[in-house]
Order: structure tokens, then sequence, then C-alpha cells
């Protein structure tokens, strides 16, 4: 503490996350270095070597792709409109020819003739074939005649129309009959074979056999194409559909006595398992997660709206307590070497929320128990360093909550008990679950084992928060809500001391308890400390009891007697002899403070202007409270709270409208002299404690019936005084 005073908070606080931080890192760092193999290529095994880890074997993936697309074979497409197009083609052929002949009887010549050549003379068959070849260039698409020798056409121009009639027909049912068939670029020279026996073997006229063979041959072409593009996406699908070849964690790599050959020496490479070639992924990545440990706890602090000397306290101690829950987690997880199955399930999952839960709060309590169960995953890893414990992490997690929960609204020290045995049943369901889900075998022993871990776990958890919660209280000064019930019971020595010295004062305190701890909670302020504070903001009044009016039981009032200026010493003494007494008595700092700012600087209006009437050089400042102000919003609502309750208790049969008032003029009086400017209480929050102490107030000094004895002691008591 005397390191924690010399330093600012931000240096503090950074030496302290690295401190962490480095702790972290080394007490996972055992759970997360791979084991390292020295083997060579050739040799044989000395054990069984497993994967710790699931990785993609690249080079098996990738030769598996190459295999499926080597066989996605190639992709043909038939195009039927193909075979209509070279029966067309064939039969025009015929279809010229045909009109030459007709021309050449009746003595009219081709239209494609010009107008000089209609008065010649008739054609020679030289000049027929070279017109029938023109014809054919222009009216055909393909360039027909460099395929087709002059001899065919020759020969189709000597023929007889019945005889290329009768070859026209033939030569286009074998065509049409052959292509309507797919035919690939491969068949294309047997189909011919075929289709010229085919014609050979019909009743076309002999002359005409060869001309018509070769018009069908030339007229058979390919008509189921092969499709590059639609190839490329099959051998893509095919490619893309291949699974990622994997070494799956615990998979045997190569059994004790085995030779390590190629293969299996690649795999121990590409798992970083050989000292050869070390991998650094598993280090870096444990920087990564410790790193967000300590950022997660870096922004929960910076945001937390405490003095820094409260959140310097509380970064102590939550890297104290995180530190134990791995001390106690790497010594269980060297107690698997006993062979003992679920080892881990003893770890006392809800100490350090419960700590937590009880130090600091709910919310922060949940946040570590995250951390811990996220370190117990790889601490307790299934015997494989490297690796990820789910099990263990849904465990930690659920019974670290088990036990927060079962304290939140239990906060006294005997029910830390009962949460640890909450939280053991939670953890015997937690197995359970664990085991019965997996639907593995297990004996009565192993059951029994697991709940026997199970029980410790949660019994330990409330054993060692017990008997650490008084060594951090003490330790750090803290005020946990158990120690303010501690402080609240009315056997505590101080309390009976109020209330066997100064039975009045101990009314009032009791009082004005009731009335702060309601305005608290309403403005979301710690209710249970102003309640605490309350009853121990007067206690220095038990050293002069009879020198206050609430203990004055029908007797002289001493300050008649006194100067203004004695009466003065004698009041404000009361606040500096209460906060003496509870120093010495050890009290948490949050107590004193509210009995040393609970009357901040105010004037002690009576006996200043007493004082005034005998000496008008009178300063307002020697009739003061010596103060500080106020500095949190308890300490303000006990103030306020403290002056309401003392003038309204001296009111007879204050109506709701007086108390409305009163209350509106003390808080009105506190803010014009400025008592409330060194809190962080908003105007808002004043009339919510306004409203507050009215609504109390009232149930408080509500209207009574008075009964005809009381009355008529009453009257005669009025009559007396007058």
């Amino acid at each position: 503490m005397k390191i924690k005073s010399l330093l600012n908070y931000k240096v503090f606080t950074t030496i302290i996350f690295i401190l962490l931080a480095l702790l972290i890192y080394g007490g996972l760092y055992h759970n997360v270095k791979p084991e390292t193999y020295d083997v060579e290529l050739f040799s044989v095994a000395e054990k069984t070597i497993r994967s710790p880890k699931t990785v993609e074997d690249e080079a098996k993936t990738e030769e598996e792709r190459k295999r499926a697309v080597d066989e996605v074979e190639k992709v043909y497409v038939f195009k039927k409109e193909i075979a209509q197009n070279r029966i067309s083609l064939v039969t025009s052929i015929f279809d010229f020819v045909l009109d030459m002949q007709e021309d050449a009887k009746s003595g009219t010549p081709n239209d494609s003739t010009d107008a000089s050549e209609k008065q010649a003379a008739p054609l020679t068959h030289e000049e027929k074939l070279e017109l029938l070849k023109e014809t054919l260039t222009k009216n055909v698409s393909e360039d027909v005649t460099k395929a087709i020798p002059d001899q065919i056409f020759s020969t189709l121009l000597k023929a007889s129309n019945e005889d290329l009639t009768k070859a026209k027909k033939e030569v286009g049912k074998q065509v049409e009959g052959i292509m309507d068939e797919k035919i690939r670029e491969d068949q294309v020279s047997k189909i011919k074979e075929d289709i010229a026996i085919k014609i050979g073997n019909s009743s076309i006229s002999d002359h005409l056999k060869e001309a018509a063979i070769a018009l069908a041959q030339y007229a058979i072409v390919a008509n189921d194409i092969y499709d590059p593009q639609l190839t490329e996406e099959q051998k893509s699908y095919a490619k893309e559909n291949v699974e990622p070849v994997k070494i799956l964690q615990g998979q045997v790599i190569v059994q004790e006595g085995h030779l390590i050959d190629r293969e299996t020496y690649r795999q121990l490479e590409l798992l970083g398992l050989l000292k050869s070639n070390p991998t650094v992924k598993p280090y870096i990545g444990l920087v990564i997660f410790v790193f967000m440990i300590i950022g997660t706890l870096y922004l929960y602090f910076y945001n937390m709206k405490a003095p820094e000397e409260k959140k310097q306290n509380y970064i102590f101690l939550t890297s104290i307590i995180l530190i134990i829950a791995l001390v106690l987690m790497n010594i269980i997880g060297f107690m698997r070497d006993l062979q003992l199955n679920n080892i881990g399930y003893i770890f006392p999952a809800a100490m350090a929320p419960m700590l937590i839960r009880i130090m600091m709060n709910e919310r922060f309590a949940l946040i570590i128990t995250i951390i811990l169960s996220a370190c117990g995953s790889i601490i307790f890893h299934d015997h494989i360093t490297g690796t990820i414990n789910f099990e263990i992490a849904i465990y930690i997690l659920f019974s670290g909550l088990s036990g927060v929960m079962f304290l939140s609204n239990r906060n006294q020290r005997p029910n830390i008990l009962q949460a640890g045995l909450c939280a053991a049943v939670v953890n015997i369901m937690l197995i359970f679950f664990i085991l019965f889900i997996g639907g593995g075998q297990f004996t009565r022993i192993d059951y029994l084992y697991n709940v026997i871990y199970a029980v410790v776990s949660g019994l330990s958890s409330a054993v060692l928060t017990m008997g650490l919660l008084p060594f951090f209280e003490a330790g750090f000064g803290l005020l946990s809500t158990m120690k303010l019930i501690e402080l609240s019971n009315p056997n505590h020595p101080l309390l009976k001391k109020i209330l066997t010295e100064a039975p009045g004062t101990y009314h009032h305190s009791v009082m004005v308890a009731n009335l702060s701890e309601a305005a608290c909670e309403a403005i979301g302020a710690n209710g249970l400390l102003a309640r605490v504070g309350c009853y121990y903001h007067d206690l220095g009044k038990t050293k002069r009891p009879h020198y206050f009016i609430e203990n004055q039981m029908n007797i002289h009032n001493p300050h008649d007697d006194l100067s203004p200026e004695t009466s003065r010493d004698i009041i404000v003494a009361h606040v500096t002899d209460g906060v003496h007494m509870l120093k010495k008595n050890k009290f948490p700092k949050e107590i004193v403070d509210i009995a040393e700012q609970h009357h901040g600087t105010t004037l002690l209006k009576y006996f200043y202007y007493k004082a005034k009437k005998e000496n008008e050089d009178v300063l307002e400042e020697d009739f003061r409270y010596p103060g500080p102000k106020p500095q949190t919003k308890e300490a303000a609502v006990v103030s306020i709270a403290d002056s309401v309750e003392a003038a309204v208790r001296s009111m007879s049969h204050p109506t709701h409208d007086q108390i409305k008032s009163l209350v509106q003029n003390i808080i009105q009086d506190r803010l014009q002299d400025e008592q409330l400017n060194e809190c962080d209480i908003t105007l808002k929050e004043l009339e919510i404690i306004k409203n507050i102490f009215c609504e109390t107030l009232n149930g408080i000094f509500h209207s009574r019936i008075e009964y005809p004895e009381f009355k008529k002691q009453k009257e005669k008591k009025h009559a007396i005084s007058d």
C-alpha cells in the first residue's frame, strides 16, 4: 500500500495490468506450448504421436482437387439444327442441278445469266459446270465447290432428272437418319464409311452412286460439339465440391514402433511437431487472448465511476483473486498425471465470482466468471496441449454464475455456505448433462467420482470465500455489503453505547436512517451504506449526551447557563469526537466520511444569533462546522435527512403541506449555502429526494386519534404553561 501511495493512478494501473498480463501468460504458457518431437525421416517412432489440433492438409486437398478435375469428362452439346442444315445443303445441290437440267430442256437460261446470254446458243457441258459452280458459290453459305471435286458436279449434270430425284431422296434419307443421332468428331470417319456402304447398297443408278456417296459424306459432320466453357464450369464445380482434407485433433499420426515415412514426416512438419520446425502461432494466439482479458478489465475500470484510490484497490484486489484462481487451476491441472478422469471438475469455480460479488458488484462478478471459464478451457485440455476444452468451460461458467446468483440477495456471511451448496447442486446437474449428452459409457465409480468432484467444488468455493474474505476486507479496507450488514447489527458495541448512553440520539439516528436509505435507493445511491452511516453519524454525542436536545428528558437545558461560544464548541465537538471514535474502532472510511461530512460547514444559527446579540463583531465563520462539505451522494442525503428529521420532530402535529414546505426550505437552504457543491448530486435527484422524504415523513408523523384521557391531560398541560 505504501508503494501504491507513491505512484499516481495511471502508473500504478499500468504496472498492475502488465504484471497481471505476464502472470496470466505464464500460467497458460505451459498449456499452449506445442509438444515437439526429435524424429528423423525413416526412423522408428518411440511413442504414439497424435495431432494436437485440427488443421487442413493443403497438399492433400490440392491433390484431391486435381484428381477430381481430371475425372471430369469433356462436355458435349448436341445441336439438332446441324442435321437440318446439312440435309438442306445436300438437297440444295441436287435442286440446283435439277433446275439447270430443266432450263436446258426448255431453252430458258438460269436466272443468274445476263441478258446477252439469253439470246445465246445452248450451253456446253463445261459451261454448265462453271455456271453450276458459280450459282452454288453465290447461293450456298459454304464454299462447296472447293470441298467437292468438279467430277462430282459433272456426273450430276450428266444424269437424268429421274436418277437425280431418286438419288436426292436416298441421300437425304440416309443423311437425316444418321444426323439425328449424336455424332462426335472422332466418330465422323467411321460414320462416313457406314453411309458409303448404305448408299452403295441402295437402288441409286450406278453411275450416280459415287457422286451420291461423296455428297452424303460431305453432309456428315459432328453434331455433338465439345463445349470448352461448360467443361471448365464442370471442372470448377468438381474442384469446389472437394472437401478439404483435414488432420483431426487427436488423430494418430504414427503408432509407436512404426516407421516414419515421407507422408508421416510431412504431416508432423505440417502440425509443427518437429523440433527442427517449431511454430509460433500458439504463442501469438495466447498473446491475443491475454490482451483481450486485460483490455476487458481496463475498459471496465476506466468506465467505473469511483475515486482513483478506490479503483486502485479494486484493480489490485481483482488481480490477486484472478492469480489465486489461476494457481488453483494449474495445481489441479498437474493432478491429471494421477490418471484421474475429469479432475478439473474439482476446481472451486464459484470462489472468485462470489468474492468479487461480495466486495464489488454482481456485474463485474459475471465478467470474472467468463474470463475464468475461458482460462479453464485452456488449462484443463484433454491431455493435448493447445486444445480447448469446451465442456469444462461450460462447467466453470455455470458454476460461477450459480454462486453469484444464489448470493445476490443473501449478503450475510452464513449464506455463503448456502450459496456453495447450491453451486454444488448445479455442478452435479452440469456434470450429468455433459456426461449424458456425450453418450459415453461410464461405470458407477466414474459417476461417483464426478459427483464427489462437483460437491467438493461447491463447498470449497464457499469455504475459500469465507476464509479469504476477512483478509481482503482488512488488507484493502473495502466496505462490502456483508460488512455493512454486520455493522448494522444492534448488538454492535458502539450501537449499544449509543442506545444506553444517548437513547434520544439512537432514535433520531434510526429515523434518519429510514429516510436516507429510501432516498438513496430512489436515486441509485448505496442505500445500505447510508443507513449504516446514519446509525453512527452522531456517535460523538455519547460523550456529552445531555447537551443535545433529543436526550434532554424533563431536565434543564444546560446551554442556558453557557456562553454561545462554549455551546458552539460542545455542539461542534460531537462531529470530531465521533470521527475519532470511529477511527479508533477501525471503521470503514465510508462510514467515517459520513460522520465527518454530515454537517458540512453549516452555520450554528441559534448560537450565532445569540452571540450576535452580545457582540456585534462576531464572525459567522466562527460558528460554522469545520467540514468538509459532503463529498458523496450518500453523505449529502444523510446531511439533509438529519436536518429534516430534527425539524419535523420539533413540530406539533405537522401537516402534509407543512412537511413539504419544511423539506423544500431545508434543501433550498443547503443549495444557497453551497453545501452540496462538492458532490455529484443533481437538481433532479434533489427533487426525488424531496418527494421521498415527504412520503416517508407523512407516514411517520400521520395524524393519530387522541383518546379523551390524553386529551384532558394535554389541555391541562397547556393551561398550566399559559
